[in-house]
C-alpha cells in the first residue's frame, strides 16, 4: 500500500501545479462530494512565478523521490514481483526528465483543473489532460516496461485499467474519462457503485464545489488558493476506526487472512468489532475536529504555509489567553538555531488532569481503543507528581545555538556553542534544588538579574568548553563556549510570549544542512549495525534466525533512508531561513513556518 501511495504521490506533483477557477461542471470539484473526509484541490489558476517556484521544488526532490520508490519497488519483489516490475517501469518513466517533461509526455495539463480527495477513505486523483493521446501512449510505454499488459475493466461504456495488490487486498485503478485521468486505490472487490463514483460516472448528490467548503476556509484561514487542504478527522476517524470504511475494510480482512494462514486463527474472529468503535472514535475527533493548510506565500524566493488544527472549545480556551513568561518567546531568533517552546506545567497539569479523569469517568470500550485508558491512567498520578517543586513552576524552554560542528569520525558528540533558557515562576528555587542534587554547584552565588557566574570546571569538562550561568526574573540561563556569557544578561531580558503564543523557532539554511548530516550520519550507524547483525555467525544474537527477506528488508530500508535524506539536502541546499511559530487562538491552534531561498 505505501508503494501505490507513492505512485500517487508522483501524480499529485502535477496536482498541485493546476487549479479550477470557475464552476465548471466538470471541474476535478465537481466530483468530489461535499462530505468528503479529505481533500486538496487548488482554486485559481497559478502564475508564471509560482508555476516555476513549484516545479524547482519538485524537480529538485523528485531523484530522491525516484529512488524511494526503486528501494520500495526492490523491498517487495520476493512478495509481489509483478508489483515491484510495475513500480520499476513506473521509475523509468521519470528517468532523465524534469516534472515538466514528464507531464507533457504523458499528457497532463498543468495549467489545468486537479483534485485529490476521499471516496470515504479511498484516494481519487483527477488530473486535466492536456493530450489525451500522449496519456494513452504513457500508459502504454508502461505496460511494455511492465512486461505485459494491465488489466482492462468495462464498466458500461467506460473503461479502465487496474492492478490488484493481493497482499493488501487493493487495487490501483487508472481511467481517462473525458479530457481527465483519474486515479484511485480501491479495494479489490469494490462495489460496481464505488467503482462508478470513483470514475466520476455517478455524480455526487452535492459536490464540493457546489458546497464552497474550501473557497470559505481560504477566505477564512488566509491561505492562497493556488493549494488548499482539509482533512475531517470528525469523518475520517470513526471509518478508520470501526471498520465500516470499504477500502479499511478489504485491508484488514487482507491482513486477517495472512494472520490465519499463520497461525490458524479465523478471518472471522479477526473480524470482529464492536459497536461502540464508532461513537467512541467521534469522542476523539470531537477534541480535534479538523485540520487544514495552504500556502500564504509562493514564489521563487518564498515558500510559507499555515496549517490549522481545530480543537474542542475547552482545549482552546484552556491555551488561547495564556501568556507564557519564557525570555525569548516573544520575538523571532536571530541566531542559527533558535526554539522557544512553552511547558506551562501548571496549567498543563490541570489541563491533562482532566483529560485523565474524563477518561478514568468514560473508559474507551472498542478494542482498537482500549490501551489509551492505560495511559490516561498513568497520566493522572503523573501529573500530580509534575506539582512538585521545581517542576511544577516550569514554563518552557529555549535552547540557541550559535554554532554545531559534527565530530570528526561523523558519529561523536559534535561541537557547539550557544545558550540554554529555563522558564520558571520561581528561578531562585530551580537553581537551590539544582544545587542541592549537584554538590558542585552548591558553591556558586547568583542574584537576580547579576553577572553570569563560571560553572565549576570539572562540570566545563564534560563538554571540553567554558560554561556559565546567570541569573533572571524568570528564568535561568546557561551558556556554553568562549563569548556566551557576554549574552546571557540580553538573553534572560528577552521579550516573553504574548497572548496564546506556544513556540517559535528560527533555522538558518546552514545549521539546517549541519542538523541533516548529524542525523543522515547516525541513520548509517544504525544501518551498518542492524546489518552487521544480520550477517553475524554469533548463535547469541539470533543470526540463525535472519532470512534473505530481513537482509533485503535492512537493505531497502537503508536506500531509502538515503533517499530521504538526498531530497532533504538538495531541499535544504536552497534555503536561506526557516521560521516558524504556534500559537492557540479562540478556534485552534495555528502553525505558520516562513522558508526564505536563496
Amino acid at each position: 500500500m505505501r508503494s501505490t501511495t507513492r505512485f500517487m504521490a508522483l501524480g499529485l506533483t502535477s496536482f498541485v501545479l493546476a487549479a479550477c477557477g470557475h464552476k465548471d461542471k466538470d471541474a476535478p470539484l465537481a466530483f468530489v462530494p461535499a462530505d468528503t473526509p479529505y481533500v486538496v484541490a487548488n482554486l485559481d489558476l497559478l502564475d508564471d512565478d509560482t508555476r516555476k517556484a513549484l516545479l524547482t521544488q519538485a524537480d529538485t526532490q523528485l531523484p530522491s523521490q525516484l529512488a524511494q520508490l526503486n528501494a520500495t519497488a526492490d523491498q517487495m519483489a520476493q512478495k509481489d514481483p509483478d508489483g515491484a516490475r510495475l513500480m520499476h517501469a513506473l521509475v523509468a518513466e521519470f528517468n532523465g526528465k524534469t516534472i515538466e517533461t514528464f507531464a507533457q509526455n504523458a499528457g497532463l495539463d498543468l495549467k489545468g483543473y486537479s483534485a485529490l480527495y476521499g471516496l470515504g477513505l479511498a484516494p481519487v486523483l483527477r488530473i486535466g489532460l492536456s493530450d489525451p493521446k500522449a496519456f494513452d501512449g504513457f500508459i502504454g510505454r508502461l505496460e511494455t516496461a511492465y512486461g505485459k499488459k494491465l488489466d482492462i475493466v468495462n464498466l458500461g461504456a467506460q473503461s479502465y485499467r487496474k492492478y490488484t495488490f493481493a497482499a493488501s487486498g487493493t487495487q490501483a485503478i487508472i481511467a481517462m474519462v473525458g479530457k481527465q485521468a483519474v486515479l484511485s486505490l480501491l479495494p479489490a472487490d469494490a462495489s460496481p457503485a464505488l467503482l462508478r463514483q470513483a470514475l466520476g460516472l455517478d455524480r455526487p448528490e452535492k459536490s464540493l464545489q457546489d458546497d464552497g467548503r474550501l473557497a470559505t476556509l481560504a477566505k477564512a484561514k488566509g491561505y492562497q488558493n493556488w493549494v488548499v487542504g482539509d482533512l475531517d478527522l470528525t469523518r475520517a476517524l470513526p471509518m478508520a476506526i470501526s471498520g465500516t470504511d470499504p477500502l479499511f475494510a478489504s485491508i484488514i480482512k487482507a491482513h486477517a487472512a495472512a494472520e490465519s494462514a499463520k497461525t490458524g486463527e479465523p478471518v472471522a474472529n479477526q473480524l470482529q468489532t464492536s459497536p461502540s468503535c464508532a461513537p467512541e472514535a467521534a469522542r476523539i475527533a470531537a477534541r480535534v475536529p479538523a485540520i487544514s493548510f495552504g500556502y500564504t506565500q509562493l514564489d521563487t524566493g518564498h515558500q510559507n504555509v499555515r496549517f490549522d488544527i481545530a480543537l474542542a472549545d475547552d482545549i482552546s480556551k484552556a491555551f488561547s489567553g495564556l501568556k507564557v513568561e519564557l525570555p525569548g518567546l516573544g520575538s523571532a531568533g536571530t541566531a542559527p538555531f533558535d526554539v522557544s517552546i512553552a511547558l506551562p506545567i501548571a496549567q498543563l497539569r490541570t489541563f491533562w488532569s482532566a483529560q485523565a479523569d474524563a477518561v478514568t469517568t468514560h473508559p474507551f470500550t472498542c478494542p482498537a481503543l482500549t490501551d489509551l485508558n492505560d495511559g490516561f491512567a498513568k497520566l493522572g498520578p503523573a501529573m500530580q507528581k509534575a506539582a512538585i517543586p521545581p517542576f511544577g513552576d516550569m514554563l518552557g524552554l529555549r535552547i540557541v545555538l550559535d554554532t554545531l560542528v559534527p565530530a570528526k569520525d561523523g558519529t561523536g558528540m559534535p561541537t557547539f556553542t550557544g545558550r540554554v533558557v529555563l522558564g520558571s515562576n520561581n528561578p531562585t528555587g530551580l537553581l537551590a534544588m539544582s544545587q542541592m542534587m549537584v554538590p558542585a554547584l552548591a558553591q556558586l552565588k547568583l542574584t537576580p538579574n547579576g553577572p553570569p557566574v563560571p560553572l565549576p570546571k570539572d562540570m566545563a569538562s564534560m563538554l571540553g568548553q567554558p560554561m556559565w550561568i546567570a541569573l533572571g526574573d524568570k528564568a535561568i540561563a546557561i551558556g556554553v563556549g568562549a563569548g556566551e556569557d557576554a549574552q546571557l544578561a540580553d538573553t534572560l531580558k528577552a521579550p516573553t510570549g504574548d497572548t496564546g503564543r506556544t513556540g517559535r523557532m528560527h533555522l538558518s539554511g546552514a545549521m539546517y544542512m549541519t542538523w541533516l548530516q548529524l542525523m543522515e550520519a547516525k541513520a548509517d550507524s544504525l544501518s551498518a549495525t542492524a546489518a552487521a547483525l544480520g550477517k553475524s555467525d554469533d548463535p547469541s544474537i539470533d543470526a540463525a534466525d535472519s532470512s534473505p527477506e530481513d537482509a533485503t528488508q535492512i537493505a531497502a530500508d537503508a536506500a531509502r533512508s538515503k533517499a530521504q535524506f538526498a531530497a532533504m539536502k538538495a531541499q535544504a541546499a536552497r534555503v536561506n531561513s526557516i521560521d516558524a511559530e504556534t500559537h492557540v487562538e479562540a478556534d485552534g491552534m495555528v502553525i505558520t513556518s516562513q522558508t526564505t531561498l536563496k
